[in-house]
């Protein structure tokens, strides 16, 4: 299945209890996603498996997934290291302005006002302030750009073009 069809949103961490519970290492902002859902899609080793969901819940902040069949702390201890993933068009609905970071990878960075590329994102790293954007400039060098408005002035993710001020950014 390709990743441009499915997002993962977490990993299955150490089992819980005895009844073949699992904790979840969410990679999302929405832990509580995890709740309510009915099937899942588990990483396997010949690719992704639906799994139906009988249960899930929060403890202590956490994520907890309890599977149909899997009943024991050794039929869980099977899945452990796995990764989650959902279909694209089950992702939560971000405000305006707010960016997944699979959406941003991948864009061409312009300079404001010209068509001067810059180079391209390669990664988003996230801080308590604010993102960072890496981008990977066409010498290979890699600049870190803070996603704020002070420097991000345009994100066209139909074009996958964003608009940067780069006075400042690129002096040695």
């Amino acid at each position: 299945m390709s990743k441009d069809k499915f997002v993962t949103v977490g990993r299955l961490g150490r089992t819980r209890g005895v009844n073949g519970e699992l904790y979840i290492a969410p990679m999302t902002d929405f832990p509580d996603r995890f709740l309510d859902m009915e099937e899942i899609l588990v990483q396997g080793p010949t690719g992704w498996e639906k799994r139906k969901v009988e249960f899930s819940h929060l403890i202590g902040g956490r994520p907890v997934i309890k599977f149909d069949g899997v009943d024991t702390p050794e039929d869980a201890a099977r899945l452990t290291n796995r990764d989650l993933a959902v279909p694209i068009d089950e992702l939560v609905e971000l405000p305006k302005d707010t960016y997944y970071i699979f959406d941003l990878v991948g864009c061409e960075v312009y300079e404001d006002g010209s068509d001067r590329i810059i180079g391209e994102i390669v990664d988003v790293t996230q801080y308590p302030a604010n993102d960072v954007y890496v981008v990977k400039t066409g010498d290979g060098k890699e600049v870190l750009v803070p996603a704020v408005k002070e420097f991000v002035r345009k994100i066209d993710l139909d074009s996958r073009k964003i608009s940067i001020v780069a006075a400042g950014l690129f002096d040695e």
